[in-house]
């Protein structure tokens, strides 16, 4: 087992669950809610990841934060900072790979919620914030909790993406799949066989905790 691989990928899915846990509650909840014109393109926009290879979007996000052109060029001049080949790149890569799985279940959760008891709440004189908080967020705490085990789940898995953004680097961007990768290429297949099944065991856990989750919900609403 390639701990440090492994220790990356953990800190990558933590980080970006951290960031993806406000992203998805707001437009989860706006989406869930409102209604305006163009709001069939920017749910198509949030959905494209879950279409689009990796490798094509991992080669778009290599243009764009490219130091030599675009906005990559302007960061790089303005910040000193840029975005590919190191850590912050992946974070911000598999931000935008996993939005769709962080949305979609969470906008599906708000939208399970009647809008009787939201009006009720604000005919007691509940502020919004105190609405989302108090009641809002308990009710759809089971989604927005599955879309994060998804989400993480998701990221430790990332390959793709990971590999066209970051490249190969150890200890900066040597994810534990490029190092299952990495192995099967020196035909070391005892270690890939070992990290690979570690990842199929937890994927299936994943999906079982989301289902039974999904079923507890369920079964509260009956």
């Amino acid at each position: 087992m390639d701990w440090q691989a492994l220790g990356l990928s953990v800190k990558l899915s933590l980080v970006t669950l951290f960031f993806l846990l406000p992203i998805g509650i707001f437009f989860g909840r706006w989406l869930a809610y409102r209604q305006f014109l163009g709001k069939s393109i920017l749910q198509t926009l949030l959905a494209l990841p879950l279409v689009l290879p990796p490798t094509v979007l991992g080669y778009y996000l290599l243009v764009i934060f490219s130091p030599n052109q675009g906005l990559g060029l302007w960061l790089n001049k303005t910040f000193g900072t840029t975005f590919v080949f190191n850590f912050e790149g992946l974070v911000i890569a598999s931000i935008i790979f996993n939005l769709p799985f962080a949305i979609q279940p969470m906008q599906r959760a708000f939208s399970s919620i009647p809008r009787d008891i939201r009006e009720a709440a604000a005919c007691c004189g509940m502020s919004p914030a105190h609405v989302l908080w108090k009641i809002e967020l308990p009710l759809a705490w089971p989604g927005i909790i599955s879309a994060m085990v998804m989400c993480f789940a998701h990221t430790l898995g990332e390959f793709g993406i990971v590999l066209i953004v970051g490249g190969n680097i150890p200890a900066e961007t040597q994810t534990i799949a490029i190092s299952i990768y990495d192995r099967m290429q020196a035909f070391d297949n005892q270690s890939a066989s070992i990290m690979s099944l570690s990842l199929l065991l937890f994927s299936m856990l994943t999906i079982s905790f989301t289902y039974w989750l999904s079923e507890r919900s369920q079964k509260k609403h009956v």
